[in-house]
Parts: C-alpha cells; structure tokens; sequence
C-alpha cells in the first residue's frame, strides 16, 4: 500500500511507515503546501495513495461526494506523533489493508479503531 501524509501530520510519519515495509510520502515532498484539501484528495485518487490525516474535512469531503477513493485514515488523537500512535496506526492498516485497498474510512484514536466502507451514506 501506498500512503501520502497530509500537511497537518509531521513528516517522520514517512519513515514510521517505510520501516513497516509501506510505501510513504510527505505532502510537502509531492505539491504545495497551501493546497485545498480536494486538490490533495484528487492527487491521491489519481496515484493510488490512502491519505492519512488529521483533518476531518477529508472524510466530508467523501461524505459530501459520495467518493469510492481514496481511502482515508484519519487520526483522531491529540498527540499525533508517529512514537505515540504509530504502532496503533500500523496494526490497524494491516488489519484493515483489504478494506483500504477498497475503499474505506479507518478512524484511529487512542481508545479505538473504526472502519467505514466507501461510498459514505
């Protein structure tokens, strides 16, 4: 799987997620930084990217459009840092990867996973 992380995450999430054999870039490393967060999902669409996020405006933007891709984790802790939530993150895409690979909304805090197939209804 193929993983692009949005601005509002730090970029040593790339690293987390490489040295758990994915494949992972930084927003910031792909196109610029101002950019809408539709501009960000139609790059991932288009590049076969789950997008993983902080921001709940990606899983309106799926509500809103009714969108099948792309996949989208969001992770909804206050403490984001990939050393405090990472492992959680990791086993939940590899338990979820099928799914995601799909179409899907995964929801990770602290105290638990959620997964919502796509199209949002």
């Amino acid at each position: 799987m193929k993983f692009l992380i949005d601005m509002n995450l730090s970029p040593l999430w790339v690293g987390m997620l490489t040295s758990a054999g994915f494949e992972a870039v930084h927003w910031s490393t792909v196109g610029k930084k101002s950019a809408l967060d539709k501009d960000i999902m139609t790059f991932a669409g288009q590049s076969g990217y789950t997008v993983i996020t902080h921001d709940l405006d990606f899983s309106a933007i799926l509500a809103a459009t009714g969108g099948l891709k792309p996949s989208v984790i969001q992770i909804r802790a206050e403490r984001t840092a990939p050393e405090l939530i990472g492992t959680q993150v990791i086993i939940a895409i590899r338990q979820m990867e099928a799914e995601l690979s799909s179409g899907a909304l995964l929801t990770i805090d602290p105290k638990r996973t959620r997964l919502r197939v796509l199209p949002l209804l």
